[in-house]
């Protein structure tokens, strides 16, 4: 282990040194000025962070303890009721927002440059879902962020030309071991927003394209509260006007869709809108529910897609509700990758599943989406053209939607399927095995799978373990014994695809993480909290370091 030691005033912020290869990019980061603005960023709002995830721990025990379900919130019914607030505009590169590409880990530098030259609208420059956050990916992401923002990638237009740069910090769950802030690790976002504002904040806001931030797996509106309270603070310290910074929140927890009003009401200054998407939410009703037996979720391949009544209600509330207050919704991201041979029938078909789906926001009210795959930004910015009109579609207030809890609590029918629990296993393996290499997302059966699908595909498998749910097939439960087979049947089809002992090694494990974690008593809320703290993880990227302590 290998310290650096930055002792600031009588205070102290420990850092570690730069991963191998890294020191040019670690030095351009890690000055003096960004280690003080740092150090005083986590110190003002740690024990704010520290409340809001007690805040969730106690939500959760009050529901586990009194079997009530949730609702709209008594108490900030005057903010839901008040029919005259509205969020501030956003500027204009944020009025049109038809296609971003999505789960873009910046430290793979060939895709975010490629994506920097694309037509799309935006990028979701991910250290969240699609990353895996090794400290050398977010020092990596972070300076192939500076380098976009600062004009140094060659055979890449002006930033004010590029695809609008929508940053998106890691979650109030993570945290980043590799720096400490008065003897306790620093939080993941902080330590990604506080970078990114000091280094590109207010070129980004002279360039008239930032900054912008997507905030993931925000549960309550104490939560849009606090990262408020950040925006204001951040602003003052570095000389940039109220509102400068603009976010759109992820509404990916069922707790959090009864409180979208009041999410949009506390960073109505900063406010970019909401997104919805899929297999989060999802997922979240697990981690919320999933001892009750009545919030079982069926085969997520057979029975869960965004026509059935709990994620249509979702949606529609989402869009009604953002227009309603002047902010933009946006919707998910299509995984589907494309073909390579345009004249095959496999992708005509692809291409018209994507279209059918993402048509489906569209006539819903969405003022865009995502996708991975660069080759659907094109085709589906045609779908905007032939079914909307002008930048977005505000001008849809949904005035024909009421949801009430019922429609955003009821889970829709259906069984398990042998297949879909084989589907669920796999995808889980082959998450933790691209996690213990560095990496956040993989392909997998023509799509891209990340930690969103990695969630949604263990919660189940936990679920229906601790339900001993039965087979559709056949009638099996399912269980301890017929999971840990269908483990060892997966490891021996993925072990093909291994081409030396290491990878083996690396697949066996984790598949023994996945019997882990879906074995567990008790539901691991967030499986990239699990794995980024065990102990697994940390050794296989903390390699060679040796002990060393640096003054400033």
């Amino acid at each position: 282990m290998y310290v650096i030691k930055v002792l600031l005033g009588p205070l102290g912020l420990e850092l570690f040194p730069p991963p191998q290869g890294l020191k040019a990019e670690y030095d351009t980061l890690f000055t003096k000025d960004c280690l003080l603005f740092l150090h005083q960023l986590i110190s003002t709002f740690d024990k704010e962070v520290d409340q809001v995830l007690r805040l969730r721990v106690s939500r959760k025990a009050h529901l586990d303890l009194s079997g009530d379900l949730p609702g709209f919130l008594e108490n900030t019914s005057h903010v839901r009721t008040d029919p005259d607030w509205r969020v501030l505009p956003v500027p204009p590169r944020l009025c049109r927002r038809h296609v971003d590409i999505g789960d873009l880990a910046p430290c793979d530098t060939q895709r975010f440059i490629k994506a920097l030259q694309s037509p799309a609208q935006g990028i979701q420059v991910d250290f969240d879902d699609g990353n895996c956050p090794t400290y050398h990916n977010q020092i990596r992401g972070i300076h192939n962020v500076l380098k976009a923002v600062h004009n140094q990638f060659s055979d890449v237009p002006h930033i004010s030309e590029v695809p609008v740069l929508m940053l998106r910090p890691r979650a109030w769950n993570m945290v980043e071991p590799n720096m400490m802030v008065e003897g306790k690790q620093a939080p993941g976002p902080l330590f990604d927003f506080g970078l990114l504002m000091f280094h590109c904040g207010k070129t980004l806001f002279e360039e008239q394209s930032g900054p912008f931030f997507y905030l993931s797996k925000v549960e309550s509106f104490m939560e849009a509260r606090l990262w408020n309270n950040i925006f204001v603070w951040t602003q003052q310290k570095l000389d940039l006007p109220l509102g400068t910074i603009k976010a759109t929140v992820l509404i990916e927890n069922i707790l959090a869709a009864f409180e979208m009003e009041e999410i949009l009401y506390e960073l109505r200054d900063h406010s970019a809108g909401l997104n919805c998407g899929i297999w989060d939410y999802s997922a979240s009703f697990v981690n919320k529910f999933g001892h009750r037996e009545a919030f079982l979720l069926p085969d997520r391949s057979k029975y869960v897609n965004m026509e059935k009544r709990f994620l249509r209600s979702y949606m529609d509330l989402l869009v009604q509700t953002c227009h309603r207050r002047g902010a933009l919704a946006t919707g998910g991201m299509a995984a589907l990758l494309l073909p390579q041979d345009t004249y095959s029938t496999s992708y005509r078909t692809v291409l018209d599943t994507v279209t059918r789906l993402k048509l489906l926001e569209i006539q819903a009210g969405v003022d865009g989406f995502m996708v991975y795959d660069l080759r659907l930004i094109e085709p589906m910015q045609e779908l905007f053209r032939l079914h909307t009109e002008g930048d977005n579609q505000l001008q849809q207030l949904r005035h024909d939607v009421i949801v009430s809890p019922d429609d955003l609590l009821s889970m829709p029918s259906g069984g398990v399927t042998l297949s879909g629990l084989k589907h669920n296993i796999a995808v889980s393996v082959l998450f933790i095995n691209a996690w213990l290499s560095g990496k956040g997302h993989y392909f997998y059966r023509g799509q891209v799978e990340d930690s969103a699908t990695a969630e949604i595909s263990r919660s189940q498998v936990w679920q229906w373990i601790c339900h001993q749910t039965q087979l559709e097939d056949d009638s099996r439960l399912v269980n301890r014994t017929l999971v840990t087979e269908l483990i060892k049947e997966a490891l021996t089809e993925l072990s093909v695809f291994c081409q030396s002992a290491r990878e083996k090694w690396r697949l066996h494990t984790a598949a023994d993480m996945v019997l882990e974690v879906v074995l567990k008593r008790d539901f691991p809320e967030f499986i990239t909290t699990y794995l980024s703290q065990d102990h697994t993880f940390l050794s296989s990227h903390s390699r060679g370091r040796s002990l060393k302590h640096i003054y400033l």
